[in-house]
């Protein structure tokens, strides 16, 4: 069976075991055929693939495993997320992460010296950008999180759906529990999704939030068995492709909107009061030592 039969066939299926299975079909035969654009081999933790429907799945990683994130990290998704966002051949865009994880742990050292202007002035351009650039995917979105989400879990909740498997965690491990403030735009989002009072009180004490509690929250959409995920997401991008493209795409821009002005209005400040607050535990750091 060709790439046009499977097309044809996926998009008339009722059946989504059937639909689950053409749609893995047609993601083997994109591999195989190698019809992938350069920019997918560009990011070292960040793996992208593409179905000849037009499915994306953006899977983190660090070498293949659970991704560590890093600061080549936050310069390389700026980028990356632009260039999905620009590419009119993805029609569908999954956020996943590898090893049956989101994105579970950082690497703080590697940001380097975080109270030196110059550093955090960086740090604040590209943690703007990224959360823009992910606005800007001008196509549905799903997140399909297993695991830990514990390390930027607003990149999860800028999809439209998230898709959780019934082991999944969500916390903020990187801000207020090690002594900076959660402004590069985790606030803003889980405010907008779940509510500003859930939202202080979940990023103020930073405990594992179950994925049956998301769902309580309305942050999650679907929780699934672990490790079906990713399957479903695919099975919902088989579904929202039967919609005619225009449709597809002015509904995410339609759905993003609120949101996205919202980054722009807060986010730029949030990394600011931020990165005050990293000079300061540097500070305070040197002086006890």
């Amino acid at each position: 069976m060709n790439a046009d039969e499977i097309n044809w066939l996926l998009q008339t299926t009722e059946d989504p075991k059937t639909a689950k299975r053409l749609f893995n079909e047609l993601t083997t035969e994109a591999v195989m055929q190698g019809k992938q654009p350069a920019y997918f081999t560009a990011y070292r933790s960040l793996r992208l693939t593409r179905d000849p429907l037009g499915v994306l799945v953006a899977e983190f990683h660090s070498n293949g495993n659970p991704l560590t994130f890093t600061a080549p990290d936050h310069t390389d998704f700026v980028e990356a997320f632009y260039r999905i966002s620009q590419d009119r051949e993805n029609k569908i865009v999954i956020l996943t992460g590898a090893g049956g994880e989101f994105i579970p742990a950082i690497d703080f050292s590697s940001f380097g010296n975080v109270a030196d202007p110059g550093v955090w002035s960086q740090v604040h351009d590209e943690g703007a950008q990224i959360l823009e650039n992910l606005a800007n995917i001008r196509v549905p979105m799903i997140a399909a999180v297993e695991g830990r989400a514990h390390v930027h879990s607003e990149y999860a909740l800028l999809a439209d759906v998230i898709v959780a498997g019934e082991g999944a965690t969500f916390n903020d491990v990187p801000h207020f529990a090690a002594g900076i403030v959660p402004g590069d735009g985790i606030f803003t989002i889980w405010s907008y999704r779940a509510g500003a009072g859930r939202a202080e009180a979940f990023l103020l004490n930073p405990q594992s939030l179950t994925a049956r509690a998301a769902h309580e929250w309305g942050v999650v959409a679907e929780i699934v068995p672990n490790g079906k995920a990713l399957s479903r997401a695919g099975e919902l991008a088989a579904l929202y492709l039967k919609t005619p493209e225009v449709t597809r795409r002015n509904t995410r821009v339609h759905f993003v909107q609120p949101l996205k002005e919202r980054i722009v209005r807060e986010v730029g400040y949030g990394l600011s009061v931020e990165g005050a607050s990293a000079a300061a535990l540097v500070k305070s750091m040197q002086a006890a030592h």
